[in-house]
Formats: C-alpha cells, sequence, structure tokens
C-alpha cells in the first residue's frame, strides 16, 4: 500500500487547468519562458493533445497545495534508420526548487522512458548541463558524443 505521500505525488498527463496550477512558472524555473496568455496556452495544448502518442507531457501535482510540482516531456521521432525505428526525445524536465530531494525527477524521467520504451523506440535522448549529468546517470542515463545548437533569433 502506498503511503500518503506517494498519493498526493502521482505522475499523470498534462491537463488543461494546469495552467493555473502553476505549469507556466515551473517552467520558468528551468529556462525563459514567457507569460502565456490562457488562448495560446489552450491552442497548444489542444494541438500537442492531437499528436498526444507522439508528444507527451507529464506532470507532478502536490494535491495538499493543487500546485504542479514536476513535469516533463517526450517526444516521438520517426525514423527510417533501425527498421523505420523510433528514437524518445525527454525535454524541458524540472522540478520546483521548493520540492526537490523527493525522487520527482526520477519519478518523471522513469515514466517518461517507460512511455517511450512502450511505443518501441529503441533508444531514449536527452540533452542536459553538465551540473545535471550525475542525476541522469542515476536514472540509468550514459554520455554519449556532444550535443551542437544553433539558435535562431
Amino acid at each position: 500500500m502506498e503511503s500518503s505521500e506517494e498519493q498526493k505525488l502521482q505522475v499523470r498527463k498534462l491537463e488543461l487547468s494546469d495552467k493555473s496550477k502553476g505549469f507556466i512558472e515551473l517552467l520558468q524555473q528551468l529556462t525563459v519562458c514567457d507569460s502565456v496568455s490562457d488562448k495560446d496556452f489552450e491552442d497548444r495544448f489542444r494541438e500537442l493533445n492531437a499528436r498526444a502518442e507522439d508528444h507527451r507531457v507529464l506532470v507532478i501535482e502536490d494535491d495538499l497545495s493543487g500546485k504542479i510540482v514536476a513535469t516533463g516531456s517526450v517526444f516521438i521521432e520517426r525514423k527510417f534508420i533501425r527498421n523505420c525505428g523510433k528514437v524518445g526525445h525527454i525535454e524541458d524536465v524540472v522540478v520546483d526548487a521548493n520540492a526537490r530531494g523527493m525522487q520527482l525527477g526520477k519519478k518523471i524521467i522513469n515514466a517518461l522512458t517507460d512511455y517511450a520504451h512502450s511505443l518501441g523506440c529503441y533508444k531514449v535522448i536527452l540533452d542536459c548541463n553538465v551540473e545535471n549529468k550525475a542525476f541522469y546517470e542515476k536514472c540509468g542515463y550514459k554520455q554519449k558524443e556532444i550535443q551542437m545548437v544553433k539558435y535562431f533569433i
């Protein structure tokens, strides 16, 4: 039987009502994320929902506070290589600063990884900064090659 604390911190899919539960503010702890209007949030939510299998956003809500305290997403890339295989890409993983140390990041990563595996992905990849490398290694990931980026300003 789960403890009451575990029951309050379950991983689930993003819901439209999560905007009012601090979802955008949580993303702002990760990176630049301007305020998002209710209409823009709903439009993007519906767009992602239409691609529900290929793009999954997961959250953990603290039932006591009603706030979203962790999130992450995975999108599925369909390839020609590896017998038309699929690759999961994990993105936008963040745990609220006040909820760190409770294994919530690991819960999100495991759920995203399991989801990609359930769809037949032959691997799951992610990018992280050097400070988070040890965390992802604890989740079973290992460093492979390097990342390159080109921003369009």
